[in-house]
């Protein structure tokens, strides 16, 4: 780790059933394999606190909460996460994989849910500090596909398949933006290909971030 001035947040994001999480692990296993100092998170959780929130946010008995209450438990469970978790490991020079961050309180509630993108980029940062992805990985791919790859039951993953078509359509518009720090992959690849392509933009990051691999 000579020449690392700190840790950095490498994310992944996507609709359900895109592979995001099964990459994140496997990046995981990989930065294991090289002994390199991490934590692996996810949202919302990853805390104790953390966990209640999301207990209440998945449960699908709870479909008459209101979108703004939606947002600022998201937001509730990322701050505690980031203060509890994420801002120490980075201070400690560690790599933070992260399954969701705050690029998708963009796509499920700004895009997805039509809240104020102004009003939530303040409430966002606020919650974490200020602190953002170093790098993200974002799994592109087609609702049905994704709904066909297994079964989907929580209160999030319920909501109609046009509400998925504007999340999916606001992440595009969230990396569009972002084209520097946001890698799009084709999650229709086969998943050794994603593994690969995952890897090697990894490896040229944490090699131009200062780590030695």
């Amino acid at each position: 780790m000579h020449g690392v001035r700190r840790g950095v947040l490498i994310t992944f994001e996507g609709v359900e059933g895109s592979g995001k999480t099964t990459q994140a692990k496997f990046l995981v296993d990989w930065l294991i394999a090289r002994k390199i100092p991490h934590i692996f998170i996810h949202e919302p959780g990853s805390t104790k606190i953390g966990e209640a929130i999301r207990s209440i946010l998945l449960n699908a008995e709870n479909k008459v909460m209101h979108h703004k209450c939606e947002v600022l438990l998201f937001l509730a469970a990322r701050s505690q996460l980031t203060y509890e978790k994420i801002i120490p490991a980075l201070q400690q020079k560690k790599v933070v994989v992260a399954d969701r961050f705050s690029d998708s309180t963009y796509a499920y509630q700004v895009y997805g849910r039509d809240l104020p993108p102004r009003l939530i980029s303040v409430f966002n940062r606020f919650a974490t500090a200020g602190i953002k992805p170093d790098l993200t990985f974002l799994f592109d791919l087609d609702i049905a596909e994704g709904r066909a790859r297994g079964v989907f039951d929580d209160r999030m993953e319920t909501v109609g398949k046009t509400y998925h078509q504007k999340v999916r359509r606001g992440y595009l518009k969230v990396a569009h933006r972002a084209k520097k720090r946001i890698k799009i992959l084709n999650g229709e690849k086969p998943v050794d290909d994603l593994k690969c392509e995952i890897v090697d933009n990894t490896k040229a990051f944490l090699i131009g971030k200062g780590y030695k691999l």
